[in-house]
């Protein structure tokens, strides 16, 4: 899957045209999206950063808000319909992964749509695209769609492009991806790679612990231990991705 690449060019040429989108823009858009918005602000409201904006209340960030609820009930729903014999905990790994800033962005890259973003000046000098640009406007724009349309548009439209990791996504693909999601945005948000470090080992050699970390640009994330290598390793990379806010820790239930 493709992950963006300098879209700085796009960025620059869409901040020279005016500070609202043109006509011309939004039919773009709406041929991406496949729909025809019956109020135009509210999807060049999507598409505005607040970096473009003198009041944070004329950019997309409460669209961000209300999409990654729409998303969120979507997929849990999907779900909850496709894997009817998993338990509650498998299902929550697999929406974690499918809602990740990480999913969000390569959905919105494949549609095209960080080039129509409008950014304020600071941030067309970026060399690449953040994954966290990326996500959020992926959000609004959901958002957008439901708002103009209603559940069942955006329902259509989440569905179908999140498909292709709908029909991936299993338990083990959910536990197996932690570590290849932090590889990807450690690359896109710092340029480094994720260096993980064995901390300890505890018992005996049939029945060994083992105690990890993840290392990103001299940067330190909580470790985790495990039964093995590979599995503290794993659940290290996904401590780094809660703590950098790519993926969300499920609330902890309590006890009955």
């Amino acid at each position: 899957m493709q992950s963006g690449g300098d879209l700085c060019p796009d960025r620059v040429r869409v901040l020279l045209r005016t500070e609202a989108m043109d006509t011309e823009v939004l039919h773009q858009i709406e041929q991406i999206l496949e729909r025809h918005f019956t109020d135009p602000a509210i999807l060049a409201k999507a598409f505005t950063h607040s970096s473009s904006v003198d009041n944070r209340l004329d950019s997309n960030e409460r669209l961000e808000f209300l999409g990654d609820a729409v998303l969120a009930i979507v997929i849990c729903q999907k779900l909850f319909e496709k894997f009817r014999t998993y338990p509650e905990g498998e299902l929550t790994k697999m929406k974690s992964m499918l809602v990740s800033r990480g999913t969000c962005a390569q959905v919105a890259r494949q549609l095209g749509l960080p080039r129509f973003l409008i950014v304020g000046k600071g941030m067309s000098s970026h060399k690449s695209f953040p994954t966290s640009l990326a996500a959020g406007l992926l959000e609004a724009v959901i958002a957008a769609v439901y708002l103009d349309g209603g559940f069942e548009p955006a329902r259509d439209f989440i569905l179908q492009n999140f498909a292709p990791f709908l029909d991936e996504i299993d338990s083990e693909e959910a536990h197996g991806n932690y570590k290849s999601l932090l590889q990807q945005h450690a690359q896109d948000q710092f340029n480094a790679s994720p260096l993980y470090v064995l901390l300890d080992e505890k018992g005996p050699d049939h029945n060994k612990c083992f105690e990890s970390e993840v290392v990103i640009d001299q940067r330190h994330f909580p470790s985790a231990w495990g039964a093995n290598k590979k599995e503290a390793e794993q659940k290290a990379a996904y401590n780094a991705l809660v703590e950098l806010g790519v993926i969300r820790k499920p609330a902890v239930q309590e006890a009955s």
